[in-house]
């Protein structure tokens, strides 16, 4: 890794400009006054002083007194753990705000809208989220065992145990013996029926509609997109329902 990429780094982790840029020289110098670490960092030795100062607070450097004064790097895996803490940190009191600050209205308003996701965490969690929300009927299809993560799985059974009318269409037979001891449907279809299994999708309560393909994007992995309350959502769900029931007749 570069000098460049290692600032880039610590800076991902929270540390301004300066001091990564300082800690960084200080990896390299093992011990260094602000003129060398100024001369290393490129960081004006009128600033080095402040940052090297701040890093001090964070319990990143030790300072020696001396004349002139000479600062080290604590170890790595010290650092380590401090960044990792002040991280979690700064997650908790983050997400503290935002908890005080979001509004007491629905988090997702059925208002006929149509929504798009992307990435494969934040659609599980939709995924598994809508499924909880379910009435009456629940109707997911898994392309394959990796389409059905826990968190899914669990608000499946979840729904089922509560009376919902839950079914799984799959093309893995293994999924029904997966499913074996709870009162989940399963449907295995055939490999006669590929344009079912062109990505996951999700139907609840004839109304809410959830569908997803994977992608070529490396950096995101699938896309999707889901309405509530909408008269497209009721149209979709009418096409997989009939669907399920054609690919269930060629497969009886």
């Amino acid at each position: 890794m570069s000098t460049r990429d290692a600032v880039a780094a610590l800076k991902r982790l929270g540390l301004p400009n300066y001091q990564a840029r300082v800690f960084v020289a200080l990896q390299e110098l093992g011990t260094g006054t602000a003129q060398e670490i100024s001369e290393v960092s490129e960081v004006p030795r009128s600033q080095v002083y402040g940052a090297a100062d701040d890093l001090l607070e964070r319990g990143l450097v030790e300072l020696t007194e001396s004349s002139p004064k000479r600062y080290r790097p604590v170890s790595l895996g010290a650092a380590r753990e401090q960044l990792t803490n002040r991280l979690e940190r700064e997650r908790e009191r983050a997400f503290a705000n935002l908890a005080e600050l979001r509004t007491a209205t629905p988090d997702r308003p059925d208002d006929g809208s149509v929504s798009t996701l992307r990435g494969r965490q934040p659609i599980d969690d939709r995924i598994a989220e809508l499924i909880g929300e379910a009435a009456a009927a629940v109707v997911f299809t898994a392309p394959s065992k990796q389409s059905l993560t826990e968190g899914i799985e669990t608000a499946l059974r979840e729904r089922a145990t509560q009376g919902v009318a839950v079914t799984v269409v799959t093309a893995e037979k293994a999924l029904r013996e997966r499913f074996a001891e709870r009162p989940i449907r399963v449907i295995v279809m055939g490999e006669d029926n590929p344009a079912d299994f062109a990505g996951r999708a999700l139907m609840i309560d004839e109304g809410t509609v959830l569908l997803s393909v994977a992608t070529d994007d490396e950096a995101v992995d699938e896309e999707a997109m889901w309405t509530a309350g909408s008269s497209i959502g009721r149209i979709l769900a009418q096409f997989m329902q009939s669907g399920i029931e054609s690919g269930t007749d060629r497969n009886a």
